[in-house]
């Protein structure tokens, strides 16, 4: 299943708020399609489906890369869920994102693909990048490359700079400092659920 690249205010008013995706809010609050103000009771199959396509949407991944960062939590020490939830959110496309250099997931990819942005000094273009604590993300020494990144900082996707990364608007780099911790995760989603999905296929 390739990448999802159609109407993303229909992705949010079937599973809720992906800030991720896209800043634009839904003007209908029911779900798209013919039948979506009827209210329909959910299998526990079709909860655990949402839960997981919420992780897909929101960091653009595929289902096979999500089976993959699922495999990896499973081998990691300590809880599956959170473990998985750290994996994407460090990758490189949602750090750029975090850290306010561009509006949306999809946006941050496209910077990171175009080779815009650097990793210890060095350009990287694999959004999937694992960024580890130390490393510091910055942007290419080009005119167009700091233009492109000063503009999307005048309006950041989300307000908060989470406690794990920080920034340097001058200087235009961010570093980060640890792991991203539960609390601060934007995306509503219950991560065991997930876990339990992928647990049921195999």
């Amino acid at each position: 299943m390739s990448r999802y690249r159609g109407a993303r205010l229909r992705v949010v008013r079937r599973l809720g708020d992906l800030p991720g995706l896209t800043r634009k809010s839904p003007r209908k609050a029911y779900p798209p399609g013919q039948h979506g103000q009827e209210r329909k009771k959910k299998s526990e199959y079709g909860v655990r489906l949402e839960e997981k396509q919420k992780l897909r949407f929101n960091y653009g991944i595929t289902e096979r890369q999500l089976l993959r960062y699922v495999r990896k939590a499973r081998r990691a020490a300590g809880s599956t869920g959170q473990t998985l939830l750290q994996l994407l959110e460090m990758r490189l496309d949602n750090t750029v994102f975090r850290l306010g250099m561009a509006p949306t997931i999809p946006a941050a990819r496209q910077l990171v693909n175009h080779g815009h942005i650097t990793v210890n000094g060095r350009p990287v273009d694999i959004a999937s990048y694992q960024c580890r604590p130390g490393e510091v993300i910055g942007v290419r020494d080009r005119d167009r490359s700091r233009q492109l990144i000063e503009q999307n900082l005048q309006y950041p996707g989300l307000a908060h700079l989470p406690s794990h990364l920080e920034f340097d608007k001058g200087k235009l780099t961010g570093k980060v400092n640890g792991v991203i911790e539960r609390e601060w995760i934007a995306l509503q989603v219950n991560e065991l659920l997930v876990v339990e999905y992928y647990s049921r296929q195999a």
